[in-house]
């Protein structure tokens, strides 16, 4: 702890002084092991606990009790610390089980702590800031029994300490309540959207044909060499750099910038590509730009008279389509969709201008989607430095005052 004047009364003290630490382990091979019988015991992982709560109520596995001997058992009510991957980050549990070797477990020794308090602390910067100036250096960042035991704690009298855990309980509840609001809100448009986006290439209005994709769009591309002259400064789309679900492009680089030598696809501005390998079905856009994509990648040319080029970039994100490309391209090796079974594709479309009054309402509602998610991460990113400002505060002595 940096040099400072104590508040009276309040002592600092390492961890080793309060508690016993002992490290979990893991019966191997562990795969041997797990278990859904129901005499299971809880095999408690790191994806168990989440970032935003304290607790740790249930696993998603479990282990033959025969792995209890391997493996070092926790019940409720015990406090344990992960010391790899998010190290330093603690928890209560509330249940019982089995922690793994990425896992401390620390007791208190003499009752010199409240355990929520102790929680509150490990969770502050002040404790961050030690467990990640104990791990740099290290080739892999963890957090081994001696660091743990060398960790430097406020402690208050008991009742001061149950004091701040009331104060910090109620205002954590009022953050916990902002953030669920936040992410109510943020549901609510994500609702709206996709609810009329799965519907809207599934249903027929008044005046809607069926048609095939065969009909209103085509492959109208060549292959070329991306290392002449005409196309060595072009930039060049791969499914990596295209966002799943919002068609946004990234990290595009140029034919020359990538060094590429096979064959790609020539593409114009007014074409719509669409990623074709089944791990990357979604993934499609509409860059405003002319240039180079992989063979792996259609582009896709719409019939003016047929079809609004919005209206099919929308269509081939859709559920509908997706769920279509799926049942077509499930074979051996990297399965693909092939041409025939695109252009096999059979929707019901309006006229052009209902095509774009549709597309246009798409692209509001994906606009205001990623507005209110802008929104709900600035909202999270403030909320949790509002959090993290009540721990640093509490731990100065600011927070033992009635206001």
């Amino acid at each position: 702890m940096d040099d400072g004047e104590l508040i009276a009364g309040w002592q600092v003290k390492r961890l080793e002084e309060v508690c016993d630490i002992a490290r979990g382990g893991s019966p191997r091979p562990i795969k041997q092991f797990i278990t859904d019988a129901e005499d299971g015991v809880n095999w408690i992982k790191i994806s168990d606990a989440t970032a935003s709560t304290k607790y740790i109520y249930e696993t998603k596995q479990k282990i033959k009790p025969e792995g209890i001997q391997r493996s070092r058992f926790v019940k409720e009510g015990d406090f344990i610390l992960s010391n790899s991957m998010s190290f330093g980050r603690p928890y209560i549990m509330k249940t019982s089980g089995c922690i793994h070797d990425g896992w401390l477990v620390l007791s208190d020794r003499e009752g010199a702590f409240n355990q929520d308090f102790l929680y509150y602390f490990l969770s502050s910067p002040a404790a961050y800031k030690q467990f990640n100036d104990k791990a740099a250096g290290s080739t892999v960042r963890n957090l081994n029994i001696d660091l743990v035991k060398s960790v430097e704690v406020l402690f208050p009298p008991l009742p001061e300490q149950k004091r701040i855990v009331a104060i910090l309980d109620e205002a954590f509840a009022g953050i916990s309540l902002a953030e669920a609001n936040a992410e109510k809100n943020l549901a609510n448009a994500r609702e709206l959207l996709e609810s009329y986006f799965n519907n809207v290439f599934t249903q027929k209005g008044d005046g809607w044909t069926l048609r095939r994709l065969e009909d209103i769009c085509s492959i109208s591309s060549k292959l070329i060499d991306p290392r002449e002259a005409e196309y060595i400064n072009l930039p060049h789309i791969g499914a990596g750099n295209i966002v799943s679900m919002t068609g946004e492009l990234i990290e595009i680089k140029t034919a020359k910038e990538e060094k590429l030598i096979s064959g790609k696809f020539f593409f114009d501005k007014e074409m719509v590509l669409y990623s074709k390998i089944r791990p990357y079905l979604m993934k499609t856009c509409r860059p405003d730009f002319n240039g180079l994509c992989s063979a792996d990648i259609y582009p896709l040319s719409v019939k003016p008279k047929e079809l609004e080029r919005n209206f099919l970039y929308y269509l081939l994100m859709s559920r509908h389509f997706t769920d279509y490309a799926i049942a077509g391209s499930a074979r051996a090796g990297m399965p693909k969709v092939n041409r025939n079974h695109l252009f096999n594709y059979q929707v019901s479309i309006p006229d052009l201008s209902e095509q774009k009054k549709i597309s246009d309402k798409l692209d509001e509602l994906f606009i205001e989607k990623s507005r209110l998610e802008s929104i709900y991460q600035q909202k999270l990113t403030a909320l949790n430095e509002l959090k993290q400002s009540i721990l640093q505060k509490a731990f100065l002595g600011q927070l033992t005052m009635d206001k």
